[in-house]
């Protein structure tokens, strides 16, 4: 919570609080249609429950509160339960650190059948021993952020088909959010399981103008990703070109997402937008001489706009290869309904790692991590690291 007292007095003057106020409108009003139903049901059996003899222990389960603190590393900083089943809870070791991993064959398709005994984890170098909670199924929390700049609006009506489509793939105790960004941050909506909930958030998305992708990055990992017991992905439509309008910088928004333990999947339409640019630049250079000189302005933003959308490539690229995630790069919008089928695919076969680190240090410091399944052909996807928790 530190981090993020301290963003947030660091950009109270700026625009992006205005992002902030977004995401807590959302929350109040949540807040307060969730106390004025409880204040009825509270009505509605108030006097039944002064005749019944027997109640009936509640049972425990990943909706409840369970006493697990979440420390800036993602730790357990108090003992804690997860439900795993509907009556099987197994118990958390305070120190212990997840790492989702997921593991693909040499062409590229999913491993599933995989068992703890397959896998070796290291943490800077040292082998850690995987705890008997590992392999277990994990819940996840998948945030739908979407860039609503001009170049991604024509997009809107693919991208809410496959955003349902994929809320309707995702395991049944997973949830969801919808975040937008432009020239600010917007939540649409909270978390939830209800398809239903997110068609109507979907049909509030609005065309913006500029792009606040660092702001967007940071404010979803600080604000929204506060459960200690899931899983966590992003799950981003953007070019990845930040406008500079913002407060954040990218180092600062790769590690809020390193702090949050959030794997980043990115569908980059970089793409769609060279292709684009490319032939209108071909076009203009096959011209005259007269009409290569009239055209100079163009054809210098055109090859301007091609380096950027290489250098936005690249820094995705390392955002998603750090976190843990993916980096789609579609031809055309018509690919979005397959890309997010599979994305939603590699969050519901994901590896669920569990180790107690041999360095008990709580000094804040970067521990990086590997995962590796000897003896295979795989590859083994997962974050680069995690910060340790401080005293």
């Amino acid at each position: 919570m530190r981090a993020s007292v301290a963003w947030r007095k660091k950009t109270s003057a700026s625009v992006t609080s205005a992002a902030r106020v977004s995401f807590t409108a959302a929350r109040r009003a949540r807040a307060s249609l969730l106390l004025f139903v409880c204040l009825l049901a509270l009505l509605a059996v108030a006097p039944a429950s002064f005749t019944q003899d027997h109640t009936r222990p509640r049972k425990a389960s990943r909706e409840d509160g369970t006493g697990s603190v979440q420390s800036q590393s993602g730790q357990k900083s108090k003992q804690g339960a997860e439900a795993v089943g509907d009556d099987e809870v197994v118990t958390i070791n305070a120190s212990e650190v997840l790492v989702p991993a997921t593991v693909r064959d040499s062409s590229g398709q999913l491993v599933a059948d995989l068992a703890r005994k397959d896998f070796r984890v290291f943490e800077d170098g040292r082998e850690q021993p995987l705890s008997d909670l590992s392999l277990r199924q994990v819940p996840v929390d998948a945030a739908l952020l979407v860039d609503a700049s001009s170049s991604v609006a024509d997009s809107f009506e693919d991208f809410r088909r496959a955003a349902e489509q994929f809320a309707g793939r995702l395991s049944p105790d997973d949830r969801f959010c919808l975040i937008k960004f432009d020239d600010r941050v917007e939540l649409l909506l909270d978390w939830t399981k209800s398809r239903l909930q997110l068609h109507r958030a979907l049909a509030r998305l609005s065309t913006g103008v500029f792009t606040r992708f660092n702001d967007a990055l940071l404010l979803s990992a600080r604000e929204q990703f506060q459960r200690d017991e899931r899983r966590r992905a992003l799950v981003v439509l953007s070019d990845g070109i930040d406008s500079n309008r913002g407060s954040a910088t990218a180092d600062a928004a790769m590690r809020a997402l390193l702090e949050s333990q959030v794997a980043v999947y990115v569908i980059a339409n970089t793409e769609i937008e060279r292709t684009r640019k490319q032939a209108e630049l071909d076009s203009m250079l096959a011209g005259s001489d007269s009409t290569v000189r009239f055209n100079q302005l163009r054809i210098g933003d055109l090859r301007e706009s091609l380096r950027v959308l290489d250098a936005s490539e690249r820094n995705l690229a390392e955002l998603t290869r750090a976190t843990g995630g993916r980096l789609y790069k579609p031809q055309s919008f018509d690919a979005l309904d397959r890309v997010y089928a599979e994305i939603a695919d590699e969050l519901r076969h994901q590896y669920a790692l569990y180790y107690t680190p041999t360095n008990p240090a709580r000094d804040g410091r970067f521990r990086r991590v590997r995962v590796e399944v000897p003896g295979h052909d795989y590859e083994v996807t997962t974050r680069v690291g995690y910060y340790a928790p401080r005293h």
